[in-house]
């Protein structure tokens, strides 16, 4: 790269493909972060499986032991946090979104330049390629939407389109402030999903831009400042995938609970 500007953005560009007329915006599709999240997607449901399969009694393995913790913590935390009727899909669906999330924020430790060096080898030094989904806000708040949607089912589910339908309309300061009590209603639906995309999205996006400006400095200096950095970042992993996950378990049960 000729600049550091240009090094910067070439590393925050996504592979993109237009699907219309316009040069950018909506109608575009990011290649690296869709081909990204469904790998990973496939590595945990592999994983799983594969695991479930071979799972022993006795004498199990250290990997069957590591991931049966796994299950063991999700397993509590929505015991701890979930008090509707029992439902077979929220267990599943924690493991599923804590894993998945935690893979996406893992990629963020591979080095900075691999891609751009698998790229020049291929011939082609100007590709763009970014390998952590989760730093796309596209991704994050597609799955905070797809959280949005669970929520408002789930509010259906348990109190009937009638009862949700009059919850949206009554709560939380009667049936007589109705325009006030739906404009509070939207509000706080809307901002569950935005604040669960917003903080998965930009911790990982400043974690990715503080290796890109490590990997500007002399290369003397890049390991004494990487790894410490490295490994205070494996806790913002761990710990975003766990907040995405409990924050989820926490808004199912918020809608489930009658006003």
């Amino acid at each position: 790269m000729s600049s550091t500007t240009e090094y910067i953005v070439h590393h925050l560009t996504h592979n993109n493909v237009i699907v219309s007329d316009q040069s950018s915006g909506f109608w575009s599709i990011h290649i690296d972060t869709f081909s990204m999240s469904l790998l990973l997607g496939f590595i945990y449901l592999f994983i799983f499986t594969l695991l479930a399969r071979r799972a022993k009694v006795e004498n199990p393995g250290k990997l069957q032991l590591f991931f049966e913790l796994v299950v063991e913590m999700v397993s509590q935390q929505v015991k701890d946090v979930y008090h509707g009727k029992k439902s077979k899909m929220i267990v599943p669906l924690s493991l599923t979104i804590f894993c998945w999330i935690f893979l996406m924020n893992l990629m963020d430790l591979l080095p900075v330049d691999l891609i751009n060096f698998t790229n020049h080898l291929a011939g082609n030094p100007e590709a763009h390629w970014r390998v952590v989904p989760s730093a796309d806000v596209n991704a994050t708040f597609a799955m905070s939407i797809s959280v949005l949607f669970l929520i408002i089912g789930y509010s259906i589910k348990a109190k009937g389109l009638g009862g949700w339908g009059k919850e949206l309309i009554s709560a939380p300061f009667g049936i007589y402030a109705l325009p006030l009590n739906i404009l509070f209603q939207l509000l706080e639906l809307v901002t569950k999903p935005i604040s669960l995309s917003l903080r998965l999205f930009g911790n990982m996006y400043a974690g990715e831009l503080v290796f890109i400006l490590i990997a500007l400095l002399p290369w003397h200096t890049q390991w004494l400042l990487g790894v410490p950095w490295a490994i205070f970042h494996i806790l913002i992993i761990t710990l975003q995938a766990f907040i995405f996950m409990v924050l989820t378990i926490v808004y199912l049960s918020m809608a489930v609970e009658k006003h």
